[in-house]
């Protein structure tokens, strides 16, 4: 029986304008194509009045104005034809199919002042993107009161190219964004819930669709700011032809507030050329990126207590990394008479070297804990739709099937390492291992105030692994998965709709946890392998109502049911099995816009998380750890999900026009979250302020001020409580010594482990345009 590791850490454990449904008078119409900020709503016709265009608020996420509350509106049933601000290839948009869908524009995001890239997503209502460990690996996701680890059940894409990694050396699901830049994203997609067919892997909570823009103005910006934090950004495009060439590229250094500078070197470029409209277009997209840097890891409490480390401190120096990623994609999009068809391929090679030293001194009491995750892989799949326009009796309906595959040749190796230097292998694989999706979605519009969608995935995995040094690990694991799915929209109803969804999804596992049978670290011991695919249910009502004039509003309720959170463990090498788990709450979102220079938005997620069933195992451990108070804490056995965080609130104000100040104050909160199954330990909660003044020409100058943690907070980016081992310990010296239990002395002392937030931080932009 092993006492806790720190797996969570390592493992997981406005909007849309109600205008964006509208209504169907006549047989045969198709439905609307519109409803993100960056949507061009097809010609519409206003019984009793004449035609007129809706207006766009400058930088919303939203369609256009509410549909009046006397009116029906009719639709072409011609495809609509994006604006810029869709991605070119990316296929026509309906109507949102949940209270939770949204569309966010590019605009709306980088109106936003962050720390990095990845907290561009905070964009997202109710999502919670932190770092705990260096500026070149994969951020902590929080959503729905999951802690999503680096990606597990929130599906990620970028220009249809998926960023979520099956089989990673750090974790199922990581999810890089760190080469992502902010200023080429045009617009995102967000959807919640495993009640989409056309989502697969990591979808169960929620998944983000970032598109790329396809044209800009050319842009010059430098960045200098605190902690040695520079940025150099240019990008233009150029007529090439009937279509754009975009070039866009980045370098930056970075050292932040650390006793140990993490001293980031980071290059990024893309280059894109595009050719047509979303609807009817076509696009090429290549990318590279690099990345070294140093990190300072989590360290705990009670080395900042008692001055042996800052509260900027690293236990180990040595903690960093190295990773670079390359890609080529293109997608392609047509519309016809029948209705239209998208398809897109990719091709993705991708190299991370992590090295983390998490628990200290507790496995090697003389060179220390760190270990090093290689991961080294070619990724490649393609994907295609084709949605067809028609009737049912004499019902406008609606029907898309897709396939969607995908292939992973990945080599991964797990060592021991003292500063970064070889010490002992743990394991090394290869392994193989490919997909393959088909869905159908069917949507009927039964009358002018309903419409039901029904889908049905099915989806089947198979993976090679070949361990290198232990033959038994070795093995061919398949699994297969039919995922149905239901979604109803009532309404408008006095510029109000309802929503209901239900269905099943699921997410992959590492293909290494479905061979394993002996422990890696102990050959002698017995491993279960663990279920390749593993199923989530869930449910959600809603409600989105635009009936105050400027302001959006929407409320889900959703519950989310995981039979088993079983999951390879990155840093042990073997996997580990929590029981069934359920999760309930709601999500409030907000979004007015009273005037066209002031803009407001506010949301508040809270979650009810539980692990059902009794923990018998984590019984066995808390009874071994007996007469040791510094390790038994913490280890009883519970039924709270440790880092799941019950409440989430965001709000923000921007003001300003297209030229003249502007400005924006922003406020996130994460609550208290318990951090161990038994609730005896709790993270503080953390509340942040960041702001952002500046000014536009109206020849394209633009000079701004970023103010980060404005109120200079001293909160956690991140709390972990588990068992580490420090020199400075009395237990140290009793399991060195052969006094302690052999099961004390593998659990450690239980304590609080934590990532500080960057203090009172200041970043200084100058851009033009030409």
């Amino acid at each position: 029986m092993r006492p806790r590791r720190p797996e969570s850490f390592c493992r997981r454990g406005g909007l849309t304008a109600l205008s964006a449904i509208v209504l169907l008078a006549d047989e045969g119409s198709a439905f609307a194509q519109s409803n993100g900020a960056s949507r061009e709503l097809p010609p519409v016709q206003i019984s009793g009045g004449e035609t007129r265009p809706h207006k766009k608020p400058a930088a919303s996420r939203h369609a256009s104005r509410p549909v009046q509350p006397s009116g029906r509106v009719v639709v072409d049933p011609a495809a609509t034809q994006s604006s810029d601000a869709r991605s070119v290839g990316s296929g026509a948009n309906g109507p949102p199919g949940m209270a939770s869908e949204i569309t966010i524009s590019g605009a709306e995001v980088n109106a936003r002042p962050f720390t990095r890239p990845g907290e561009a997503l905070e964009a997202v209502p109710g999502l919670i993107v932190t770092q705990h460990s260096g500026e070149g690996k994969a951020n902590q996701y929080f959503l729905r009161g999951y802690n999503l680890d680096h990606g597990t059940d929130l599906a990620i894409t970028v220009d249809g190219v998926p960023v979520n990694m099956r089989t990673h050396a750090h974790g199922q699901g990581y999810a890089d964004l760190n080469w992502l830049i902010p200023e080429t994203i045009a617009a995102i997609d967000v959807r919640k819930g495993p009640y989409f067919a056309d989502e697969g892997d990591f979808a169960s909570v929620g998944s983000v669709h970032i598109g790329l823009i396809d044209r800009t103005r050319g842009l010059a910006q430098v960045t200098a700011g605190s902690f040695g934090y520079r940025r150099l950004l240019g990008m233009n495009s150029a007529k090439v032809g009937d279509g754009s060439l975009l070039v866009a590229g980045e370098i930056g250094t970075y050292n932040g507030p650390w006793d140990n500078p993490d001293n980031v070197r980071k290059l990024n470029g893309l280059v894109r050329y595009s050719q047509g409209t979303a609807t009817d277009g076509v696009s090429i997209t290549g990318m590279a990126y690099a990345n070294k840097w140093n990190s300072t890891d989590q360290v705990p409490q009670r080395a900042i207590a008692s001055g042996f480390l800052s509260r900027f401190g690293s236990e180990d120096p040595s903690d960093g990394g190295n990773t670079n990623r390359f890609a080529l994609s293109g997608r392609v999009a047509q519309s016809d008479d029948l209705g239209s068809w998208k398809a897109n391929a990719y091709v993705v090679k991708s190299q991370l070297d992590l090295f983390n030293n998490f628990t200290y001194f507790l496995s090697d009491p003389v060179l220390g804990d760190q270990f090093h995750q290689h991961d080294d892989r070619l990724m490649a799949g393609a994907n295609i739709s084709r949605t067809l326009n028609g009737s049912f009796a004499g019902l406008p309906m609606q029907t898309t099937i897709g396939l969607q595959s995908r292939y992973d040749a990945i080599d991964l190796a797990l060592t021991n390492t003292f500063q970064r230097g070889f010490v002992s292998n743990t394991r090394s694989d290869k392994v193989g291992e490919g997909s393959f999706g088909l869905y159908a979605e069917n949507t009927v519009r039964w009358t002018d105030w309903l419409r039901t969608t029904v889908g049905l995935r099915g989806d089947y995995y198979a993976a090679d692994v070949t361990s290198l040094f232990n033959a038994n690990n070795s093995g061919r694991a398949d699994a297969a998965l039919g995922s149905p799915k239901f979604r109803i929209v009532l309404g408008p109803f006095n510029q109000t709709e309802f929503f209901v969804g239900a269905g099943t999804g699921m997410h992959s596992n590492d293909a290494r946890g479905a061979t394993t049978t002996e422990d890696p670290s102990d050959p002698a011991t017995r491993l279960t392998p663990s279920p390749l695919l593993v199923r989530t249910k869930g449910a959600e009502v809603g409600v989105r109502s635009r009936i105050v004039p400027g302001l959006d509003t929407s409320l889900s309720l959703f519950v989310l049911d995981q039979d088993s959170e079983i999951l390879f463990s990155g840093d042990a090498g073997d996997t580990s099995a929590t029981r069934a788990s359920r999760r309930y709450g709601f999500e409030w979102t907000n979004h007015y816009r009273p005037r066209s220079w002031i803009d407001i938005d506010a949301d508040l997620a809270m979650t009810h998380a539980r692990f059902r069933g009794f923990d018998s195992e984590q019984a066995e451990v808390y009874a071994s750890l007996a007469g040791y108070p510094e390790a038994q804490i913490g280890n009883a056995p519970g039924n709270y999900v440790p880092n799941a965080p019950a409440m989430v609130a965001s709000a923000g104000i921007t003001l300003g026009e297209k030229t003249g100040w502007f400005g924006t104050l922003r406020w996130r909160y994460l609550a208290s979250s318990p951090l161990t199954e038994d609730n005896a330990f709790r993270s503080s909660a953390t509340s942040i302020f960041n702001g952002r003044l500046g000014y536009r020409t109206d020849n394209g100058w633009r000079i701004q001020l970023d103010v980060l943690n404005l109120f200079n907070t001293q909160g956690n980016q991140i709390t972990y409580a588990y068992g580490s081992l420090l020199k400075t310990d009395t237990l140290y010296n009793l399991c060195t010594g052969g006094v302690a239990p052999t099961a004390v002395c593998q659990n450690g002392v239980m304590d609080y482990v934590l990532h500080p937030v960057e203090p009172l931080t200041f970043r200084v932009t100058m851009a033009g345009t030409f």
